[in-house]
């Protein structure tokens, strides 16, 4: 059963330039399901059917989860793990209580078994498509959380003395910012990619999808400055065109250049948890309060659907009270 999904995976990553985020999103959701086929007495695809699926998905809504960070999943299927009471934590005395797995994660797992069901029939590896009865949960959204003006303020403020480490931090943190970059789109960009003379970025997002990004007069500083006086004393022979590099010279992982960012966050006194996507929520939000119209914004952000971006219109309902106070003659 593994064999078709790294066909699957195969097929995002070179026909339909998926990143490998989203290849390793689908390999560890369907690496679910086969293990739990697998011990179904499954080994074939074509001897799976819509009662399997439905038979896998209820088992996983009732599968009660550890919190973050405390180990592997509780399994269902015994007493013990259907009882949501809490639980002694293994890191001490502790007791935490054991929750259930969100309906986003359910929701995934449907999506994840939909979209290869559908790559099988495409591909006529599969003769029927019994994930074409799966029908996905609403969703619901979740406003994006910003930051406010002074906290951007404190977060964007220089640290001395100046470090190639704290040159690298400050325009990581500026140019996130100022362009609304992923991390990915951070951790990935090449010099090449920077025209800092005339005020641009190209930036490759989602998809390998590339797109033009101002960067502005501040950022525009802050990346300067690290190139000449802080990036040269972070390479070595073996470092790449990456623009942010660590101590030691490489690429930044996901994980160590968020790490980074939420160092530095304590550092200022910052108390809210900072989440990898703050940074570009703030970007948008604040262009959206600004004026700015939402289809730029879309376009900045890199979003293939306008409906993705309208989500900031839920978090600017300050800006549509001063603009009503000071337009509406009865306001």
């Amino acid at each position: 059963m593994q064999n078709l999904v790294e066909d699957f995976l195969q097929y995002l990553r070179h026909e339909r330039g998926q990143s490998d985020n989203t290849a390793k999103t689908y390999a560890a959701l369907l690496g679910k399901f086969t293990a739990w086929a697998e011990k179904q007495g499954l080994a074939d695809w074509h001897d799976v059917e819509l009662k399997h699926l439905m038979a896998f998905l209820s088992n996983e809504r009732i599968r009660n989860v550890l919190p973050a960070g405390r180990g592997k999943s509780a399994t269902s299927g015994n007493a013990d793990a259907a009882d949501p009471s809490p639980q002694p934590s293994p890191f001490g005395g502790e007791r935490e209580k054991i929750r259930r797995l969100s309906g986003e994660s359910v929701y995934l797992e449907i999506a994840a078994l939909r979209a290869f069901y559908k790559f099988a029939e495409n591909e006529k590896i599969l003769p029927t498509n019994p994930a074409e009865n799966l029908s996905l949960p609403r969703r619901w959204k979740r406003l994006p959380k910003a930051l406010s003006n002074d906290e951007i303020a404190k977060l964007l403020t220089l640290e001395e003395p100046a470090t190639p480490v704290t040159l690298c931090d400050q325009a990581i943190l500026e140019l996130a910012y100022a362009s609304g970059l992923r991390l990915s789109e951070l951790k990935n960009l090449r010099l090449e990619q920077l025209h800092l003379d005339a005020g641009f970025i190209n930036v490759i997002g989602k998809g390998n999808k590339e797109r033009v990004v101002p960067v502005g007069k501040t950022a525009v500083a802050a990346l300067n400055r690290f190139i000449e006086a802080g990036r040269p004393k972070l390479i070595t022979p073996k470092s790449p065109a990456n623009v942010f590099l660590t101590k030691r010279g490489r690429p930044f992982a996901a994980v160590t250049l968020w790490l980074r960012i939420k160092n530095r966050v304590k550092r200022t006194g910052i108390e809210r948890n900072i989440t990898p996507h703050m940074l570009r929520h703030s970007f948008a939000t604040h262009l959206l309060e600004h004026g700015a119209d939402l289809r730029v914004i879309q376009e900045l952000l890199g979003h293939a659907n306008i409906g993705t971006t309208e989500i900031y219109t839920h978090v600017t309902g300050s800006r549509l009270r001063e603009i009503h106070r000071k337009f509406h003659p009865r306001a």
